[in-house]
């Protein structure tokens, strides 16, 4: 019983052995400058290549030489005027991928073979020709249109790539267009406004830049953004619905709260509510407006990404008179109505900015909570008199909710 025990055990640990040794034998180089073998034989460049053409860039497959020699395969290029690349490929795949060409022009891509030893093969040129970059056809795209304070900037992206849109607005002082606003996304709809202009005509450019550093051609244009004002809070009333989450009263947690210009304790507060989810309140804003955005103070501190906070939430409107109450859908598209309300757009509200998770948020996360979000309302959105904001999901998940303040903007009718 021993000697079959003691032979299991040396079974393992040859086991564990071999495969420790075929891990190491395997393992890949990322130190492509380190010189690991001292044959300093001049390497076979590679044959046999074909070149699959993408936007803005090219994959290039070869066979490799029949050596144990070689460490990697390196491409230099140039993507345009001034700016060179190279990419490296080691010796485990047969491809290299060629990528940031400013142009759907044909391209040389030099390749050589690097040794262990770090010596290089003759150089092989290859004729790339990639297809239309994204930023070009993401800026083919683009659509612009004033907006409440400024305008807004509208694209298609599909394929998610990371490109930045480059607002330019003249500067008084050079008499020149210079930058004023720089939005990045990956998004495959991108549609935001920028803000803090006055309703007077602006001369401005725009143009898309990808991470490489290439840059679209720019639209100029001229617009007259359209007036925005906040919306006068002493005008603003309690309308209580029955549908509506009850209060959490003790230490002056009421509706108004929302509008008392203080962001800090106490705000509005419900219990946990007996209704169901979403979390309901209603009030009226005393005048009848067309809305651009509003800004949402969340309680701040060490409730900033939990407890009641809203996370998932949606704005709803109504311009009657004297709205009648009905409970509404956790969620519903953005324009959907429902009795006497519609929904005037649904919103997330944003991560923790430093990308911490909410259980261990930053300082800087809790100053960016305290600061009040300003979400965008939809231009599309009719003018209405009373609003409900509808809470479908809390940061704690919990049936109660809580915010400290609420700002709107907009323009009045009369």
């Amino acid at each position: 019983m021993e000697f079959i025990l003691y032979n299991k055990i040396k079974s393992i640990y040859l086991l564990a052995f071999i495969c420790l040794i075929n891990f190491q034998g395997c393992e890949e180089i990322t130190n492509y400058n380190e010189i690991i073998s001292a044959d300093k034989t001049k390497p076979e460049n590679v044959k046999d290549v074909r070149v699959e053409n993408f936007n803005g860039g090219s994959r290039i497959l070869y066979t490799l030489p029949n050596s144990d020699n070689i460490l990697y395969v390196q491409a230099k290029y140039t993507i345009r005027d001034g700016v060179n690349r190279e990419t490296k490929s080691s010796y485990y795949t047969d491809t290299v991928i060629v990528d940031g060409f400013a142009e759907s022009k044909e391209y040389d891509v030099t390749l050589t073979v690097v040794s262990r030893a770090n010596v290089s093969s003759d150089p092989l040129t290859v004729k790339v020709h990639p297809d239309e970059p994204y930023y070009k056809l993401i800026k083919r795209e683009l659509t612009t249109r004033e907006d409440f304070g400024g305008i807004n900037i509208r694209t298609l992206n599909p394929d998610r790539q990371s490109i930045g849109i480059i607002l330019l607005a003249l500067d008084s002082n050079t008499n020149s267009l210079a930058i004023n606003d720089q939005h990045f996304s990956k998004d495959d709809i991108i549609s935001y406004s920028v803000r803090g202009l006055s309703a007077t005509p602006k001369s401005l450019g725009v143009y898309v830049q990808d991470r490489f550093g290439n840059r679209s051609d720019t639209t100029l244009l001229t617009i007259t953004p359209l007036p925005e004002f906040l919306m006068d809070k002493s005008k603003f009333f309690t309308y209580r619905l029955a549908s509506d989450a009850d209060l959490y009263t003790d230490g002056g947690w009421n509706v108004d709260r929302l509008w008392d210009n203080n962001t800090g304790e106490p705000g509005w507060h419900t219990e946990a509510s007996a209704k169901g989810m979403p979390i309901l309140v209603t009030f009226g804003m005393g005048v009848k407006a067309k809305l651009s955005r509003f800004v949402l103070w969340n309680r701040p501190g060490q409730y900033s990404y939990s407890h009641g906070n809203p996370r998932i939430f949606s704005l709803w409107g109504s311009d009657k008179d004297s709205p009648q109450d009905i409970k509404l859908p956790i969620s519903a598209p953005e324009g959907a109505q429902v009795g006497d309300w519609i929904n005037l757009g649904n919103f997330n509200y944003p991560n923790p900015p430093s990308g911490a998770a909410p259980t261990a948020v930053t300082d800087s996360d809790r100053a960016f909570v305290a600061a009040g979000v300003n979400f965008d309302v939809p231009i599309s959105s009719p003018a209405i008199r009373y609003l409900r904001l509808n809470i479908a999901e809390t940061w704690s998940g919990g049936e109660f909710a809580h915010s400290q303040e609420i700002s709107v903007y907009g323009t009045v009718e009369q």
